[in-house]
């Protein structure tokens, strides 16, 4: 925990660096362009309600978001959030993490259902109809996020995962609703899976992580593929090389706040009111005025989620 005022004899300018970790950063100047935040998590963020953070994101030119679920209560609350907001589309889905530990328990309690017994495949499936059955609204616009994730989940999980990230592949198609894909350190199995079932009309790769030459594989299966905050990281040059190589009419912009803050704010709150930041830095990575670049940002999102 920082260091305060009061327990250690600091004060004004005398402020530790990471007292201000929990300060949301100033608000951008806005876009000239209105654009769609296509990827957050409203129901992570604290310190404002739905309507508040929408009326930021407003200010400075990001009129719509997409709400993302990411587990049953998370989906249900995304599609009602939808619903009551003009401003909102959903998408609902278990999280590649998910699947995992509603089949095989969660004796630690990491996800926000806290400590569960192992369910089997029987959970799994009950889970899966209930995705299927709110991936039917009209304002749920997509199914995700799904797919599959390697670095959190170890080999005793992967088989939940793939069977999941296949059921939601086949819920899109039979929905007519974008598939949103969390691909953590399993690029080449995203991509067979997503081959073998036969991908939907339209699948965005949300916090895009490949490379250079994985975009090229994504642009010739016409994917999008959506950059976060982290393309501003020092250490992210395969991902602004993979946003350079990207066709302009296939990219999304997205916050997946409250996580992966741009740069200069990193480890500080992320909002979908800060996207300007982040749709600048892509602008200059790719050589074209922000204006240009929000214009497609925003057709490219209407068309992935269909609104």
């Amino acid at each position: 925990m920082a260091a305060t005022a009061s327990n250690s004899g600091t004060t004004g300018g005398e402020r530790k660096k990471n007292d201000d970790k929990d300060v949301p950063p100033p608000l951008p100047v806005p876009l000239n362009v209105p654009v769609a935040d296509s990827h957050t998590h409203l129901d992570m963020q604290k310190g404002s309600s739905v309507d508040e953070a929408l009326a930021k994101a407003a200010s400075v030119g990001v009129t719509t978001v997409i709400q993302v679920g990411c587990d049953l209560a998370g989906s249900r609350w995304a599609a009602e959030t939808a619903a009551a907001h003009d401003a909102v589309w959903a998408t609902v889905a278990l999280h590649p993490n998910e699947a995992p530990r509603i089949v095989l328990g969660d004796p630690d309690g990491w996800s926000r259902q806290g400590e569960r017994e192992p369910g089997g495949d029987a959970a799994l499936d009950a889970a899966l109809a209930e995705i299927d059955a709110l991936a039917a609204l009209p304002h749920v616009r997509g199914v995700g996020e799904t797919g599959l994730d390697y670095f959190r989940t170890g080999p005793e999980g992967m088989a939940a995962q793939e069977r999941s990230f296949r059921r939601h592949i086949d819920i899109a198609k039979r929905h007519g609703k974008a598939l949103v894909i969390h691909d953590r350190e399993a690029h080449e199995d995203v991509l067979r899976v997503l081959e073998e079932e036969g991908a939907p009309d339209r699948v965005v790769f949300h916090c895009y992580s490949g490379d250079a030459e994985m975009a090229k594989v994504c642009a010739a299966a016409g994917y999008y593929m959506s950059f976060a905050g982290n393309i501003t990281f020092k250490n992210a040059q395969p991902l602004r090389d993979a946003l350079a190589v990207a066709p302009s009419d296939l990219v999304l912009v997205e916050t997946d706040a409250p996580f992966l803050t741009p740069m200069p704010y990193r480890g500080r709150p992320n909002a979908p009111y800060l996207i300007p930041v982040t749709l600048r830095a892509m602008a200059e990575i790719k050589g074209v005025h922000e204006d240009a670049l929000a214009t497609a940002v925003a057709a490219n999102t209407a068309r992935a989620f269909g609104y």
